[in-house]
């Protein structure tokens, strides 16, 4: 995204590693996992029964919320489910208040392309970048067949698909069309709704410096909070449906 308000889809190439090119949306993905790793050793360092320090305590409200949460319809697979299903909310809702930090999109560098001088930041929000979201998307549905394949055993779930009644195996097939759709669906959600609103706050500040970009900003945590919780809920509820045995339904 350039300084200018122009918006560019893809993210912008900052450096490279052994010629592997490092973007700034990669970059912020490091940032992001730097500050849930310190998050998480921070608040476990000297943990208590009865929690004496504020980030112990943050951490238990958090995770026994989420328990509860999980419990409410995995039931019995909490216990599994909750590692994966955290991280995936702790790590989007990282990367999508970090993205509203100050210097997000303003911070950067002028760099030649296709003979043009452009802006290039340092930083961009992680989920305005494609490639992130479906590279969340991928490790929740597949995520999901490892699960049930865990639940249901190998033989149960190729069951689940295929059939020797034409009637079952077309549905089975239809639905197995229906994995690849929840890779796009995941993906697109989060990638859309936070590139839009990236786009509106750059477009606003452009125009306006202070005061009424704050209520974007104020609307713009909220939708990073809720795209979080979509997401883990989507995959818990993904990972429920395709773990439950026919004689459950």
């Amino acid at each position: 995204m350039e300084q200018s308000g122009h918006i560019t889809l893809a993210a912008e190439t900052i450096g490279h590693i052994f010629d592997i090119p490092v973007t700034n949306t990669l970059l912020v993905t490091w940032v992001s996992s730097v500050v849930l790793i310190v998050f998480a050793f921070a608040s476990t360092r000297k943990m208590t029964l009865v929690p004496v320090s504020y980030l112990q305590g943050v951490a238990e409200v958090v995770i026994e919320t989420g328990y509860n949460l999980i419990d409410d319809l995995a039931h019995g697979k909490v216990k599994t489910l909750l590692p994966i299903l955290m991280t995936f909310f702790l790590y989007i809702i990282t990367a999508n208040w970090i993205g509203l930090l100050p210097g997000f999109g303003t911070i950067g560098f002028y760099g030649q392309e296709m003979g043009k001088e452009t802006f290039v930041p340092l930083f961009r929000s992680i989920n305005s970048d494609l490639n992130a979201t479906l590279a969340l998307a991928l490790v929740s549905v597949v995520g999901t067949h490892i699960f049930a394949i865990k639940y249901l055993g190998l033989f149960g779930y190729i069951k689940k698909w295929f059939s020797f009644n034409p009637i079952m195996l077309f549905v089975g097939l239809l639905e197995l069309f229906s994995e690849f759709t929840k890779i796009v669906s995941l993906s697109f959600r989060l990638f859309g709704n936070i590139f839009a609103g990236e786009a509106v706050l750059a477009t606003i500040s452009s125009l306006f410096a202070f005061v009424l970009p704050l209520p974007f900003y104020f609307l713009e945590i909220i939708v990073g909070f809720v795209q979080a919780a979509v997401f883990m809920m989507l995959t818990l509820v993904f990972i429920v449906l395709l773990t439950q045995k026919h004689d459950e339904a």
